[in-house]
């Protein structure tokens, strides 16, 4: 079995995942993530193949949205926190 994942953060939702996978007894499971925030992971999750190592930054696009929006972008970009309290 190949599991395809987008984003592997913290790893819990992975690791979750693959022991109720465990439970069908597949004769293998794999796991190939397009990104990874490695810095990220608090529990170990065994990834075979990884498209791009990125730092723990909060991405969209290609599929990966912020509240509804940016899904559609045919990029994936760093979506950067703006600081709206300023005198607004």
């Amino acid at each position: 079995m190949l599991l395809v994942e987008d984003i592997v953060d913290s790893g819990f939702t992975l690791r979750i995942l693959l022991e109720d996978l465990q439970l069908a007894k597949p004769k293998s499971v794999a796991v190939v993530a397009l990104l990874n925030k490695r810095a990220s992971h608090h529990v170990e999750v065994p990834l075979k193949y990884v498209g791009f190592d990125i730092e723990d930054d909060f991405v969209v696009g290609f599929g990966l949205d912020f509240s509804e929006k940016y899904r559609n972008l045919p990029y994936i970009a760093v979506l950067k926190r703006m600081n709206m309290s300023k005198n607004q």
